[in-house]
């Protein structure tokens, strides 16, 4: 019996999946975690086999959560279900000990069929998940100006981008441009909005 962690925050869509999971005879789903911060604990609580988790955006912390999982409990297995991916993505996520990933948009089956060769030891990429990450563009970013964005995004002022990097206010000005650029923005909030759409932050 494969036992499965689910960790999703909306009861409706953690419910659902629960309930398909449960169809399968060789698939048992231990107390679902609506919580992303509880993951590790209940994991270590529950000793599941696969912990599955809905990113819903957060995919840094889903990583974090990964590689912690994979550090402290290394017979598990983690599974993210993903809205969308990027080569760069797939590429930090496989990094990071990500066992496999689903698209949030695949067949039903994909979960159960994911589950099983992730506990299986296997890695697991949806196909269609790897089709649009193939299809997507490669990120034309330095990584100083990821850093520059990444701080932007949050809001932080150019002085302050300057101060925290060690750069002239000039040169984070210059690296904001040259984002906008290569992004072809029109402006610094859309180049923002690109860069994420991307998954390039």
């Amino acid at each position: 019996m494969i036992r499965v962690l689910l960790v999703e925050e909306a009861d409706l869509v953690r419910g659902a999946l629960a309930a398909l999971l449960a169809r399968e005879k060789d698939i048992e789903v231990v107390p679902a975690s609506p919580e992303h911060s509880q993951t590790v604990v209940q994991a270590l609580s529950y000793r599941p086999d696969v912990v599955v988790i809905d990113i819903d955006g957060d995919e840094d912390r889903a990583l974090g959560t990964s590689q912690e999982l994979a550090t402290r409990l290394p017979e598990c297995r983690t599974l993210l279900v993903v809205g969308s991916a990027t080569p760069e993505y797939l590429r930090r996520a496989l990094a990071r000990r990500v066992a496999g990933l689903i698209g949030r948009n695949s067949p039903c089956d994909i979960l159960p069929q994911g589950v099983r060769r992730v506990a299986a030891g296997e890695r697991f990429i949806d196909p269609a998940l790897a089709v649009l990450a193939l299809s997507s563009e490669e990120n034309p970013l330095t990584g100083r100006e990821l850093e520059v964005l990444r701080l932007a995004a949050d809001g932080t002022p150019t002085g302050e981008i300057a101060d925290r990097l060690s750069l002239s206010v000039g040169t984070v000005r210059n690296h904001l441009n040259a984002v906008s650029r290569k992004a072809g923005a029109r402006n610094r909030i859309d180049a923002i909005r690109i860069a994420r759409e991307s998954g390039w932050l």
